[in-house]
C-alpha cells in the first residue's frame, strides 16, 4: 500500500514574545487512508501542540511522491526532479517530473540531500527546482517505531528482572501444536 499525504492547514491564535495575539494558518502533512483519518490524526496531533481553540481550514491530497527526513535539519524544501527516459518509438526524451519532500537547514543542503536520496536510482534525472516549502511538520502514519523499541526495552528489562532460583522448576505454560507425522 503507498503512503497518501494529506496537507492540513490549522488556524489557530499564536501569543508572541510581546504578549500580543496573531492569528497563523499553518500547513501539516499527514499520511492516512482518507480524509477523515487524515482529519482525525491532524487533530489528535494538534491537541498535544495548541492549547488554544484551532480550526481545519483544509485537507487536501498532497503531491509528493516521497517524503524524506534528516537529522539535525529544521525546515522542509521541495524538491522537483524530473525523471528522463529515452522513448524509443518516438526517438526523443522524456521527462516525468516527481516532488519529493526533504529535510535541510538551506537550500544547498536540500539539494545535496535530494542527491543523496536520488543515488541509487537507476535512470537518468535531473533536479530543476528546490524551493523553501510552508509545510511545519510532517506526521507519519507508523511513527511508533521508536515507541516499538521502547516496549522492547521495557519487555527485556522485565524479563531479565525475573531470575528464577536454580532449585526452583520452572513450569512451561505455553500449548504449541505439534506437526502430525505422515
Amino acid at each position: 500500500m503507498s503512503a497518501i499525504w494529506y496537507e492540513c492547514k490549522v488556524k489557530y491564535r499564536k501569543t508572541d514574545e510581546t504578549g500580543g495575539q496573531k492569528v497563523l494558518t499553518e500547513p501539516y502533512l499527514v499520511d492516512a487512508v482518507s480524509y477523515t483519518e487524515a482529519e482525525r490524526k491532524i487533530n489528535e496531533e494538534m491537541a498535544a501542540y495548541i492549547s488554544e481553540e484551532f480550526k481545519i481550514t483544509n485537507i487536501k491530497v498532497a503531491n509528493y511522491a516521497e517524503i524524506h527526513p534528516f537529522e539535525n535539519t529544521d525546515r522542509w524544501f521541495r524538491s522537483k526532479v524530473s525523471l528522463i527516459a529515452y522513448d524509443e518509438e518516438s526517438g526523443k526524451e522524456r521527462k516525468s517530473n516527481m516532488y519529493m519532500l526533504i529535510q535541510a537547514n538551506d537550500v544547498r543542503e536540500a539539494y545535496d540531500n535530494t542527491i543523496h536520496v536520488m543515488k541509487n536510482t537507476m535512470g537518468e534525472y535531473s533536479i530543476p527546482a528546490i524551493s523553501e516549502s510552508p509545510i511545519m511538520d510532517v506526521f507519519p502514519y507508523f511513527s511508533g517505531e521508536e515507541g516499538e523499541t521502547e516496549m522492547l526495552e521495557r519487555f527485556n528489562a522485565l524479563k531479565a528482572s525475573k531470575t528464577v532460583k536454580p532449585d526452583e522448576e520452572t513450569i512451561d505454560h505455553m500449548e504449541f501444536e505439534t506437526a502430525s507425522e505422515e
